[in-house]
């Protein structure tokens, strides 16, 4: 293949990936961007082994062995455990790339295949390493905690910001070693791999679970920052470019996830919030008012407007179907109904914009917060639906509350408010919820799914 089709075939799969991207911004159009995206990616491989004339055999049974386990993988796991396995797609994409940087690091010293550049070329795979590396372990570690394999709550431990700063101090100085001697440099880059291991585990620990929309929007940014330089290191503009339009993409997803709490970036990594968040707020005890199915049917065969709010307990219940098939009743009994989305609900970026898509939601019916909150007095009934820290109160009400100054949905102004939960147990962020003693308040105990099936159930009998 000439280089001039090489690189026709680059820029055309830059074009799909910009399109592609642009695609995902809307809810309606994600599934074409997502199809328009691998199909760049497709063509950007196809060109790239056509190019370099490389052994296909060997390519070929790889790719067909990791279609293979991820076709598997994304066929059986549930959507209550996507976050945890966008989490996984991040730390390999950061390994992959580490891979890269170490198999063109031993190239040149071990096979003394130095490059054209070698200072370039050595901050390329210093940076690869370094990036990938912390991508890495800081992703395995945020699976863990959000498959619940260890506690969700920050783990946090005396002088860990000294520990932390120590570390990247070391990176540093390992990584100015590698770049001034790289032809002599493997006992330390055998250190500067280890190193930034470590610091991944040990910046993802001692942030909570009600933060890991962001942990998880921000290791995205770090996985396509990584892949940016694997691109720098095998020179491949393909590469460059798609890990740039990764990493900067994550960093804005980052920056919307830190808007929507009201906390900055170095709030949430070096906060530790949620460690002592349960502590606070204990004057929010009162009260509640349970409500059985069946006095819930009756308030919302009444209503005339109706608001869900899903969380986090939506998808561990899986009831995004019987959620769906009660909005499409109450529609039919003449009530408008829309579903309200915090940007943070659930454990990734969209969490709950999935689930919903998947039940065939419409579009049209998803809004946001600012949508709903000025006009939440007209709303007949707000139903939450496992939804804890977002539709907190105390956010607005409680300057002593850790969330105080969070934008939250206000569900305790609408006419009546019903929430479907397990307890009165706090939410991911550990911080006592008044809204469940409120006096338009009513408390449906249970599994979600079973709830909202037994509220379809009374509409179809009636």
């Amino acid at each position: 293949m000439t280089p001039g089709v090489t690189t026709a075939g680059y820029i055309a799969a830059a074009v799909l990936f910009v399109f592609g991207l642009k695609m995902l911004g809307r809810a309606e159009t994600a599934r074409r961007g997502n199809v328009v995206s691998a199909a760049g990616m497709l063509l950007a491989v196809a060109v790239t082994l056509l190019a370099r004339g490389l052994a296909l055999r060997w390519i070929l049974a790889g790719a067909a062995l990791g279609a293979t386990v991820g076709a598997a993988a994304a066929m059986r796991v549930p959507m209550t455990a996507m976050p945890e396995m966008v989490g996984l797609f991040n730390g390999f994409g950061g390994l992959a790339s580490l891979l890269v940087g170490w198999a063109e690091y031993h190239r040149w010293v071990a096979l003394d295949q130095a490059p054209e550049r070698p200072v370039f070329s050595a901050v390329a795979i210093v940076l690869t390493v370094l990036i990938g590396g912390v991508t890495f372990s800081g992703s395995l570690v945020a699976y863990l905690k959000l498959a619940e394999r260890i506690p969700g709550r920050p783990l946090l431990f005396r002088g860990r910001h000294a520990v932390n700063a120590a570390l990247a101090a070391a990176l540093v100085a390992a990584g100015a070693a590698l770049v001034l001697a790289p032809e002599r440099g493997y006992p330390v880059f055998a250190l500067l791999l280890p190193l930034a291991l470590a610091l991944g585990v040990l910046a993802v620990t001692p942030i909570g679970g009600a933060d890991m929309p962001v942990v998880i929007s921000l290791l995205n940014s770090y996985s396509g920052l990584a892949a940016c330089a694997a691109g720098f290191v095998i020179l491949n503009h393909v590469l460059i470019v798609a890990g740039a339009l990764v990493g900067a993409s994550g960093v804005i997803l980052t920056r919307i996830m830190c808007k929507a709490m009201n906390r900055s970036l170095a709030n949430v990594l070096f906060g530790g919030f949620g460690a002592t968040a349960s502590a606070a707020a204990e004057g929010a005890r009162g009260e509640a008012k349970p409500i059985g199915a069946d006095d819930a049917y009756i308030l919302l065969e009444a209503a005339r407007s109706v608001v869900f709010v899903p969380g986090y307990g939506m998808a561990v219940a899986q009831a995004q179907h019987a959620v769906r098939e009660l909005g499409q009743r109450l529609e039919e009994n003449g009530a408008e109904v829309r579903y309200c989305i915090h940007p943070v609900a659930g454990r990734m970026p969209g969490h709950m914009n999935v689930l919903l898509a998947e039940a065939n939601v419409p579009y049209e019916q998803l809004v946001e917060p600012g949508d709903v909150n000025p006009t939440i007095g007209t709303v007949d009934v707000a139903i939450v639906i496992g939804a804890n820290d977002v539709v907190n109160p105390a956010a607005r009400e409680d300057p002593a509350s850790p969330l105080y100054g969070m934008p939250v949905i206000h569900v305790d102004e609408a006419r009546t408010c019903l929430v479907l939960k397990r307890s009165l147990n706090p939410g991911f962020a550990g911080v006592e919820n008044p809204l469940f003693f409120k006096p338009n308040t009513r408390m449906l105990f249970g599994d979600a799914k079973q709830s909202v099936t037994a509220l379809v159930a009374a509409f179809k009998d009636d």
